[in-house]
């Protein structure tokens, strides 16, 4: 199959195309920079330009759409142009390139009002209860996907739940200089439980969608590797494979909460570029629980996840090790 990656500069767009090279299809990406991935082809371009999109789409059979502005903070309008604007540009230049399958990579996110989550399956999206502009916009952005949804133009969103690994500059590496700096506590002593991805597992269920096609179509299906531990638990694993002690202060989630939001906030009004230590989302999801119910979409994906967590932290403490070769005696 003739696929097009959008985003594949990023740890899960990159490895997603990596596989689908591995299997034999012919890939091409599209993002701003070169992904680098061995064996596809790269086209340069952003989602925001209606020249490069139409370029990008022609000969494809399937798209996978990763492309995204992630951040915890940014102008609500630079969401909309990238989120919203850019996968309805793709949306429409798909169908009128004769595109047959798309799939939309989504978040949890767009279900989740702030409340806990405890074996829950894919909730529909709601921008109005979104928090955060990434989440409103990518459920935005979900609901126009999905509307698209027909026998001829086959739509599904997938929805990997934090997804990491080694090279992860969006949660492991926050999280061990954070913690080098002694400035990574634990939210209400770190007793929520949450579920993750690691990121082969979170690439081969988007993959699976693609070929599983004929019968999801049409749904939003979350994806984790279905093994929640409490946020204490994660975090330590994720120091100790990195080297860095693990967070022994405790702050109360609620003050966190308070305080993210506060500070999220100043950030967007000064325009600063960088992440916040935390912001009101953050909070939420370091003391609430969220673990999703992976029966439906294992059935509905003829999938399982290939790597467990303590497998993908091992693998985390090698690709440490590796850079570092003083971390493989600690």
């Amino acid at each position: 199959m003739r696929v097009l990656v959008t985003g594949a500069s990023g740890l899960l767009g990159r490895e997603v195309a990596g596989l689908l090279v591995r299997q034999g299809h012919a890939v091409t990406t599209f993002q701003r920079r070169p992904s680098g991935v061995d064996g596809a082809a790269d086209f340069c371009g952003s989602v925001t330009d209606d020249e490069a999109v139409r370029a990008a789409v022609q000969g494809a059979e399937g798209i996978i759409h990763l492309a995204a502005k992630v951040s915890f903070t940014g102008r609500a309008a630079e969401f909309d142009e990238v989120n919203v604007e850019g996968t309805h540009r793709l949306l429409r230049c798909a169908r009128g390139a004769g595109v047959r399958d798309f799939v939309f990579v989504s978040s949890p996110s767009v279900a989740n009002s702030g409340a806990a989550i405890a074996g829950l399956g894919a909730q529909p999206a709601d921008p109005q209860r979104a928090h955060g502009d990434y989440s409103r916009t990518k459920a935005e952005a979900e609901l126009l996907a999905l509307a698209e949804d027909t026998p001829e133009f086959r739509v599904v969103a997938v929805r990997p739940h934090i997804v990491w690994g080694p090279g992860d500059t969006q949660l492991v590496e926050r999280v061990l200089e954070r913690a080098r700096r002694r400035r990574l506590p634990l939210l209400d002593a770190g007793a929520a439980l949450i579920d993750t991805t690691y990121v082969d597992n979170a690439a081969s269920a988007i993959v699976a969608a693609l070929h599983r096609m004929e019968h999801i179509h049409g749904r939003a299906l979350v994806v984790s590797n279905g093994e929640p531990r409490p946020v204490g638990e994660l975090l330590a694993g994720i120091c100790a494979a990195g080297g860095a002690p693990a967070p022994s202060w405790s702050v109360p989630g609620g003050v966190a909460r308070a305080a993210g939001a506060v500070v999220e906030r100043l950030w967007t009004w000064a325009g600063r570029k960088e992440e916040p230590p935390m912001t009101k989302f953050l909070a939420e999801q370091l003391s609430t629980a969220h673990w999703f119910d992976q029966r439906e979409t294992r059935e509905l994906l003829d999938w399982v996840p290939a790597v467990s967590l303590d497998d993908g932290l091992a693998r985390l403490a090698e690709y440490y090790g590796s850079r570092n070769p003083h971390l493989r005696d600690v």
